[in-house]
């Protein structure tokens, strides 16, 4: 009501209202709508933007630094004088302390108006490395000391050895007083070779010589260490009683790294998948992990399923993975609109591979959900940036 009002106003007031276009007053209005929505209804918009304005802000703050520079107590620099609290005087220049600010602002907009298309095409060469740096996440892992080691191979083969080797023989042993250990590394082997899979415990104890109850064990050992996460598909009572976890490592390299496979996930299209859906659950759960938000995941009629589903606050917002070379169709995500069809779901994500593949999706008539792409690569970094960003505010 009060944009219409303005424009109203500014109809009646215009020396020329014949000259109006209606289509360009309708384009605006759409598009600030448009961008209303997005902005209060995607979160993970809504943090870029909030990124965004910290970045305005620091661009404030340093247009104030060189104002104060250049004229002193006149731009907002320490007064060389005493004021008196209740004497009512203000030091504040609009024209030296807030002007400048918006000359500032109003200059780079305009620089963004006039971008073309080599200007964004530049822009994407610029944000290609991040799959890269990906990429090396993926077989290199998110643990401090791989991080800070030279190459891959030296990475992976620490946290075979040491993190994992003594998670398992020392830790568990001296923690819990595991004596099997030889029978614990196997079922830890198993769940490299399954990451991100649905577990069968009969196919498990199996396959390893187990009972059922000991592997039961391992697993809730296993997952109190935080070496795994176990996920519930979505339901209550009945629904979950009898239901297969899914199983998540908690390191997206752990699996390359414990079965030996160094770099060659990353020429492997499903193997590569499976490690990003680790990835990514890491990294939401990671980010949420103080607001107790509950993550689980979905099967529904033919098998369709989808792969995350984040409880906030009452609220679901499920996240599917399609880390593939094209760019993911409706036939692609069938149990994602299936399920947001089913539930009255207002937003969903499906998790992409290439950086072009970013933005709404169109062409589902029949979904009332916003369902955007959006890469695996700026999904992870925004999440981790937003994670240090947000423990430094609670600090």
């Amino acid at each position: 009501m009060g944009s219409l009002f303005f424009l109203v106003i500014a109809w009646l007031f215009s020396e020329n209202r014949s000259g109006v276009e209606k289509r360009d007053i309708f384009l605006g209005v759409t598009l600030q709508i448009a961008l209303a929505v997005i902005i209060t209804q995607f979160p993970l918009i809504r943090g870029s933007f909030e990124h965004l304005s910290k970045g305005v802000e620091v661009l404030k703050r340093s247009t104030q630094e060189g104002t104060k520079f250049v004229f002193g107590y006149l731009g907002g620099g320490a007064v060389p004088f005493e004021v008196a609290p209740d004497s009512g005087v203000s030091t504040f220049i609009f024209g030296l302390q807030a002007l400048p600010t918006i000359m500032v602002i109003s200059a780079l907009s305009m620089l963004l108006f006039h971008w073309g298309e080599a200007d964004f095409y530049r822009t994407t060469e610029l944000a290609a490395p991040y799959v890269g740096h990906f990429h090396d996440y993926l077989v290199r892992g998110g643990f401090p000391q791989t991080a800070l080691v030279e190459t891959i191979n030296q990475a992976q083969k620490l946290l075979r050895e040491d993190i994992i080797d003594k998670a398992l023989k020392r830790d568990m042993t001296a923690l819990f007083g595991v004596r099997r250990v030889l029978d614990l590394e196997q079922l830890f082997l198993y769940l490299c070779m399954h990451d991100g899979g649905l577990l069968d415990m009969s196919a498990l104890c199996s396959n390893l010589q187990v009972k059922r109850g000991t592997a039961q064990n391992f697993l809730e050992l296993l997952e109190a260490t935080h070496l795994i996460y176990r996920l519930l598909p979505y339901g209550y009572g009945k629904e979950i009683l009898r239901a297969r976890y899914k199983v998540y490592l908690a390191d997206a390299a752990i699996a390359p790294a414990v079965l030996l496979k160094g770099k060659g996930i990353i020429e492997d299209p499903d193997a590569l998948s499976v490690a990003t859906e680790a990835a990514v659950f890491k990294h939401l759960f990671a980010r949420y992990y103080d607001q107790n938000v509950r993550f689980t995941y979905w099967r529904g009629k033919k098998d369709h399923e989808v792969d995350l589903i984040a409880e906030v606050n009452d609220q679901l917002i499920p996240f599917e993975i399609k880390y593939q070379s094209h760019t993911p169709t409706g036939r692609d995500i069938r149990g994602l609109i299936e399920l947001c069809q089913e539930k009255d779901i207002q937003r969903g994500y499906v998790i992409t591979k290439s950086l072009s593949s970013f933005g709404s999706v169109a062409g589902i008539s029949k979904a009332k959900t916003h369902i955007m792409h959006l890469p695996a690569a700026l999904l992870c970094y925004w999440m981790g940036q937003n994670e240090i960003t947000h423990h430094k505010e609670t600090d």
